[in-house]
């Protein structure tokens, strides 16, 4: 197996200097430079998810590994840029915020691979990583609905935006599905990237659902979010985690996760890249693919109904089959 170099690019030279790691470096092995979003490593849920994709990868399938934390969007340029110019198998970009940047870059470099997670972009040497978010945002809705006591429950998202509408829709879709009559509270912490950044105010908006009778909060808005689960935690209510299994940060008081297995898709794109398979264009993953999933309830199965994993089973299967159709926000169908 290569040993993977798991470097940050913020700590070597600026922009247009090798990546960092590269000098002695077995270049006849796939190399794979993959590029966080804002927040980086340590965010308990999208970056770290992607990481553990790479990592695996470096680990079976022998691939030397980079990874770059930019510390705000502007910086993204010249990370691409950098994998790019050294002539990486595969550049990989995390999250919508890096779709204009990872589109400029590869227009330049036509042979280079990239792959994006969370946005599309039309462009033969571009593979988009995209999730049907609303299906598993549905079976969580409806989770939290069998869980609630009072009949309001909550949603907090992070930047307001189409693709946190799919998670905010879907939620309330799955929770009216189990109850026409119940209350769903939305909030979202702001309209630019730091929205996925600031725990303080997403435990300031879980405490004013709390106040407003929610017991069960559901948040699509990164580390925010882990204030929301603080708060929840605080006040004996129960949070549901997202794009990671977040349900260990605070035990009995997370009902589930969201979890989007980026980490899967990371995985796949780079086995289909070492093995000369790269493909262009939307690679969709839903509840049918295991793109997209609840948790196992570890920790809260004393807080839900007797029968409610069959009752999510069945849901899922419905979903699948087709027989309910969850609303895409971001889809014009």
């Amino acid at each position: 197996m290569v040993l993977a170099s798991f470097l940050v690019l913020g700590a070597a030279g600026g922009a247009g200097a090798a990546p960092p790691g590269t000098t002695g470096t077995n270049l006849q092995a796939t190399r794979v430079g993959l590029v966080l979003s804002v927040g980086g490593l340590g965010d308990k849920s999208f970056n770290d998810g992607a990481y553990e994709g790479l990592k695996r990868a470096s680990e079976e399938l022998g691939i030397v590994a980079f990874e770059g934390e930019p510390t705000m969007v502007a910086e993204d340029d010249r990370y691409f840029r950098r994998y790019a110019v050294e002539g990486f198998d595969l550049v990989i970009g995390v999250g919508f915020l890096m779709q204009s940047s990872l589109e400029a870059v590869a227009k330049e470099f036509p042979r280079v691979h990239f792959a994006i997670v969370d946005a599309f972009v039309d462009l033969p040497n571009v593979a988009s990583l995209l999730f049907k978010e609303h299906e598993g945002s549905f079976l969580v809705g409806a989770a939290a609905a069998m869980a609630s006591k009072t009949n309001v429950v909550g949603f907090v998202g992070g930047m307001e935006i189409p693709l946190i509408h799919k998670f905010r829709v879907g939620f309330g879709e799955g929770a009216r599905h189990v109850n026409p009559s119940i209350e769903v509270l939305e909030k979202f912490a702001g309209s630019g990237p730091e929205a996925f950044s600031d725990p303080f105010k997403g435990k300031q908006l879980a405490e004013t659902m709390i106040a407003q009778k929610a017991d069960v909060i559901f948040h699509a808005s990164g580390s925010t979010g882990n204030g929301v689960i603080e708060a929840c935690k605080q006040q004996g209510k129960l949070a549901i985690g997202v794009d990671a299994n977040q349900d260990y940060m605070a035990k009995g008081h997370v009902l589930t996760s969201m979890v989007k297995r980026v980490d899967v898709a990371l995985f796949e794109m780079v086995k289909e890249v070492k093995e000369g398979r790269f493909r262009p264009g939307a690679h969709v993953l839903g509840l049918a693919e295991n793109g997209v999933s609840t948790t196992d309830f570890a920790y809260s199965k004393h807080r839900m109904p007797a029968g409610f994993e069959s009752k999510l089973a069945d849901l899922r299967r419905r979903i699948i089959a087709g027989e309910i159709r969850v609303t895409d926000y971001t889809s014009s169908e």
